[in-house]
């Protein structure tokens, strides 16, 4: 008898069931998907129909014209609406298939090109002063406040003091309501000679799009090479890209999602020190760019359990503190600047944004964010034999989903979801690497579709 000839043969009996459950899953899980992708479909209905149904009075507190998202009527077609389509077609045609086929350098290649393309394509429905480099020089945006900042050490050792609005130098709207990190952000590409919309913008799309191969790294490293494979596709095609070509929240996406591939590389042996404390350098500066990025420690914490191991917890801890000790150091307590902007959340449009309604369209809006593909994925996740494998895609997809429920439950996220949550998102939509090889082109179809009907029909705001 071979070595461990019947436990090999067992063992490889077992892999294939569960391939082929993947591959042909029974007829009761395919109805699962599509009650799934059902069920979202009437959430954002209903949050798109109850606004029109109730009265002025009401409509006028949500603070935004097509609620749940922060957009406005206006159907429309534009330069890149043809490109948009043709992408749509060719991901659907030739995505799932290359996906599997491609060498690994040269798939990861493709799926941030794809994801570039397609980021722009969607930007130019609208045009490119309109849906680009407009969004990006609003007046309640971080480039209005770039110019102002002459003295770098000065800026961050006073800027918990123009936090609070109604004063003569309070921060506009988007600088008050984040850390320093991000403003300096962009204080530094004008420094380097990078300043202005179009070169932010571009900064922001590049970092932003470039999650999508973070996500897959992070995959690999945790021995879910197949589900990478899967879910790239509809990484490349996310809805989200419509948020991620106008916002700063695609620059802190593109931060965490590697911060999370350096800590699920580091979860590897021999490789773990290095890895770990630039993971925790990348946490500690999306903690700094946005607070609500402090709810990344839930997919950190996922990859800490699919990869059955706390040896990088340490070192990441350490990359983490250093930057709290260099923002700290230079006068800016993070604890003081949280307090504060809950207060100066409540100063503004906010303390009229109804929460009764707002917690479920929250979620309606991030629906239009990761597709009704995305929806019909997730109740894989909670399979058995998933869960009790600690499948690493499943794992990183519900602390996606637990991340939004926290941020939702809090309050201090009424409206505009779905750019705010972007960097918990690119995580749920792992989920999509569950659906069977069989489906996956009618899915994408439909995250493609979606996505034009949303790009062509409102006019987004970020």
């Amino acid at each position: 008898m071979a070595e461990g000839g019947p436990i090999v043969c067992l063992v490889h009996d077992l892999t294939d069931a569960a391939d082929t459950e993947t591959i042909a899953p029974p007829r009761t899980r395919l109805r699962g998907d599509v009650i799934g992708a059902l069920v979202a479909a009437l959430l954002v209905a209903a949050a798109f129909v109850v606004p029109r149904l109730a009265t002025p009075e009401f409509r006028a507190t949500l603070y935004a014209a097509a609620a749940p998202l922060y957009a406005g009527w206006l159907p429309h077609v534009g330069w890149g609406t043809g490109p948009a389509i043709v992408l749509v077609v060719a991901v659907v045609a030739w995505g799932p298939t290359l996906a599997q086929r491609l060498a690994w350098p040269k798939l990861l290649a493709s799926a941030w090109l794809t994801a570039l393309a397609w980021t722009f394509a969607l930007v130019m429905v609208d045009g490119w002063q309109r849906g680009f480099v407009a969004r990006l020089a609003d007046g309640h945006e971080y480039l209005s406040e770039v110019d102002g900042v002459t003295d770098i050490p000065a800026m961050l050792r006073g800027f918990s003091d123009r936090i609070l609005d109604f004063q003569p130098d309070s921060w506009t709207t988007h600088v008050s309501g984040h850390p320093p990190g991000a403003l300096l952000f962009f204080v530094s590409l004008d420094r380097i000679g990078l300043g202005g919309s179009t070169w932010a913008g571009l900064a922001c799309v590049l970092i932003g799009t470039s999650a999508v191969v973070a996500v897959a790294v992070a995959l690999r490293a945790l021995g879910a090479e197949d589900r990478a494979r899967a879910a790239l596709p509809f990484l490349a095609l996310a809805p989200a890209a419509i948020w991620i070509g106008v916002s700063a929240d695609a620059m802190f996406a593109g931060v965490t999602a590697w911060a999370v591939a350096l800590l699920a590389l580091a979860t590897r042996p021999g490789r773990h020190y290095a890895s770990a404390v630039a993971a925790g350098v990348l946490f500690g500066c999306g903690m700094y760019l946005n607070y609500g990025l402090s709810l990344m420690a839930l997919p950190a914490l996922a990859v800490l359990i699919a990869g059955k191991t706390l040896r990088p917890l340490l070192p990441a801890i350490l990359g983490a503190l250093l930057v709290v000790a260099a923002f700290t150091l230079a006068g800016f307590w993070w604890f003081d600047g949280y307090h504060l902007v809950v207060e100066r959340y409540y100063q503004g449009i906010a303390s009229e944004r109804p929460y009764a309604y707002w917690f479920w369209a929250n979620l309606a809006a991030t629906v239009c964010a990761l597709g009704l593909a995305t929806a019909a994925a997730l109740h894989r996740t909670l399979v058995p034999s998933v869960v009790r494998g600690r499948d690493p895609a499943a794992l990183l997809a519900l602390a996606g989903v637990c991340a939004i429920l926290a941020a939702d439950l809090s309050g201090l996220s009424k409206a505009e979801t779905e750019r705010i949550w972007l960097p918990f998102d690119l995580w749920v939509l792992v989920a999509t690497a569950f659906l069977p090889r069989a489906t996956a082109r009618f899915w994408l179809a439909v995250q493609g579709i979606g996505t034009l009907a949303i790009i062509h029909l409102l006019l987004t705001i970020w």
